[in-house]
């Protein structure tokens, strides 16, 4: 469930870029009006936005904003005002660039987006880039991570739902899935193709019959090699692919606890979960660290930054 607020009487694109355009204006920028329109509207309505400033006032708003705007306030409004497939793009082009570098973030891109979603946000790195997210991966990886994320991001993996899973096929390939794993075999084939080709849908009902079987969850199976950065984003993948809100509140206990706030990840979870799944993000929060995740934030952030990730978390109703 998204976190996101917008208000029951939403204002015309022309009445919300009139008080953008207002913001910009002046000596100083008004940032809470910058908070207050674009952290309550939703990713249609953003759009309408961008589409009416540029008609009224031949400017394109990200550039405005980009003038205007500084440090993680402005990365954080920026990627927020993205569409969703065009901030995944973005993103993913980060995440092959040598310094910004982070194969965590394509997993995460890869596995935990709608796959319609994600081959729009595919087609949107093409358009912008002219490369394909494909050829950079493959580029800018290699050995068995090469092996394992290029048919990660290069899938059109099927969405299914649990009455199309195929009982039979899920014990087999869970058997599959136990040998190779208590072989060490991590970059077998057919290990890879599972988890890679297979609906989250089968893959789940894959991995409760594996529990099932053999005892433990498969990534318990994998925890004792887990100092090997394949078999992390192994355990990523899978992570990303089952309980999606589980993975999403490491990354965020991590980005807050370290000594010094990993601000990037914060951004990026929060611009990219607030109209998705970012109450059951925050009820993993609270359930695993005891404090809920607004107050997190707020203590480890400040200013218009912090205001903007609260408005974002729904903590803020204007």
């Amino acid at each position: 469930m998204a976190s996101l607020k917008v208000p029951a009487n939403v204002p015309l694109p022309e009445e919300d870029s009139e008080q953008l355009h207002k913001a910009f204006k002046g000596w100083g920028t008004d940032e809470g009006m910058i908070i207050s329109i674009l952290a309550h509207r939703n990713a249609a309505q953003r759009s309408s936005i961008r589409a009416v400033y540029a008609a009224n006032y031949n400017k394109n708003l990200l550039n405005e904003l980009d003038k205007e705007l500084s440090g993680d306030f402005e990365r954080a409004v920026m990627l927020w005002t993205l569409d969703p497939v065009e901030r995944d793009a973005n993103l993913a082009k980060e995440s092959t660039k040598m310094f910004t570098k982070n194969n965590w973030v394509l997993v995460e891109i890869a596995c935990t987006r709608p796959s319609l979603e994600f081959f729009k946000a595919k087609q949107a790195y093409q358009a912008r880039y002219k490369t394909s997210l494909e050829e950079d991966v493959a580029y800018h990886t290699s050995g068995d991570i090469r092996k394992l994320l290029v048919p990660l991001v290069s899938t059109f993996r099927y969405d299914g739902n649990a009455d199309e899973v195929n009982m039979k096929l899920a014990s087999s390939e869970a058997k599959t899935l136990h040998k190779k794993i208590t072989e060490k075999a991590y970059t077998d084939e057919d290990l890879i193709r599972i988890l890679t080709t297979r609906s989250k849908a089968q893959i789940m009902a894959t991995l409760n019959h594996f529990k099932d079987k053999f005892g433990s969850s498969i990534n318990k199976y994998l925890k004792e090699d887990s100092e090997d950065e394949y078999v992390q984003l192994l355990k990523t993948t899978i992570k990303c692919l089952t309980y999606p809100e589980k993975y999403y509140e490491k990354v965020l206990r991590r980005a807050i606890n370290k000594l010094g706030t990993d601000e990037w990840a914060l951004t990026r979870v929060v611009t990219t979960r607030a109209e998705v799944d970012m109450e059951r993000i925050k009820e993993e929060y609270l359930r695993r660290n005891s404090v809920p995740l607004d107050r997190a934030i707020a203590n480890d952030t400040s200013g218009d930054y912090k205001d903007m990730l609260l408005s974002l978390l729904g903590h803020d109703h204007s």
